[in-house]
């Protein structure tokens, strides 16, 4: 299992807050993104925005690459609806996200309920 994955999965249950980026005081997806990373949440990330260029530029900026097939601990750019984009983390059976109608992190099974627009992946150092 990736660190990404059992960082986010230490966070399930986590209470789902707007612009929320700790565990003690919860998590919108980019703030669960950014914890599990370790990648600072970049300024101007394009939240209730549904371009997904801008917001592959705010990953990019963030220290993440684009690629085609996805692996436990990637980051799924989501169509969650129309003009609305989500993240979420590949954990191999399914993807944890903060979930805004649970109102918390969950892991949930299978292939996510949206279209998927991107994968990223963490960019290697060195």
């Amino acid at each position: 299992m990736s660190a990404v994955v059992a960082r986010a999965r230490a966070a399930i249950g986590a209470r789902f807050r707007v612009q929320g980026r700790s565990i003690e005081d919860g998590f919108d997806c980019v703030g669960l993104v950014g914890w599990a990373t370790g990648r600072a949440v970049p300024q101007g990330y394009p939240a209730r925005c549904g371009d997904a260029g801008r917001a592959g530029d705010a990953l990019a900026a963030a220290g993440f690459v684009a690629v085609g097939v996805a692996r436990p601990g990637d980051v799924l750019l989501l169509a969650s609806a129309p003009g609305q984009l989500h993240l979420a983390i590949v954990s191999g059976p399914g993807i944890i996200h903060a979930d805004g109608v649970a109102r918390r992190v969950v892991e949930r099974p299978g292939a996510p309920p949206w279209p998927v627009v991107g994968v990223w992946r963490m960019e290697e150092a060195g």
